[in-house]
């Protein structure tokens, strides 16, 4: 287990973003995501491709809505790195990649949830996802109180999509992943 966990600084404090973005997502939204992309990474130390965060949830109309989420992870995140989530947020006509949406759909195939398989199949192969299918989520982990960039961005937002931005701000924010990194490989050794 210990070889799979990332040994960079960057690529650890990215993958604990995602991880702790993926929780908010399932725990405080209505939307799910029952594919934790970061057990198919091609190699531990290289960051994943694509939407961070594609979270699904079914309407009362029987159509599937999606969260497209970035997760950022930074110890002293910057405007720059909110612009570049907005831009990741803004391509493929900001609604979830086709080939993340065709990923997920395989892997929820595989695991036995065909009635999320169809969903997405419905959403991407018998019609266009609509805008008002689709929600944004800025999600930072971060050293420093990111709130102000948060709402500079959201204020600048011009689109019809609706808009959630968090930031989870942990002050010893390099030390906080040392420690859960350290806690992940110590009880791997016991187990």
């Amino acid at each position: 287990m210990e070889e799979r966990l990332p040994t960079t600084k960057q690529i650890r404090s990215g993958d604990l973003g995602e991880i702790l973005g993926v929780a908010y997502v399932n725990e405080l939204t209505d939307y799910e995501i029952g594919v934790f992309r970061l057990q198919w990474k091609d190699h531990r130390n290289m960051a994943m491709r694509g939407d961070d965060l594609i979270g699904i949830a079914e309407g009362d109309d029987g159509r599937a809505y999606f969260l497209k989420g970035e997760a950022k992870s930074a110890a002293n995140i910057a405007a720059a790195t909110i612009t570049a989530a907005r831009a990741a947020l803004a391509g493929a006509e900001e609604r979830p990649t086709p080939h993340a949406l065709l990923f997920l759909s395989e892997k929820y195939l595989s695991a036995g949830r065909e009635e999320i398989c169809d969903l997405i199949d419905e959403a991407t192969l018998d019609r266009t996802i609509d805008l008002d299918q689709v929600e944004h989520l800025i999600f930072t982990f971060t050293g420093n109180a990111a709130g102000g960039l948060l709402t500079t961005d959201l204020q600048n937002y011009a689109g019809t999509v609706s808009q959630i931005a968090v930031n989870f701000h942990v002050p010893t924010h390099q030390n906080f992943i040392q420690n859960v990194f350290d806690t992940v490989i110590a009880n791997a050794r016991q187990s």
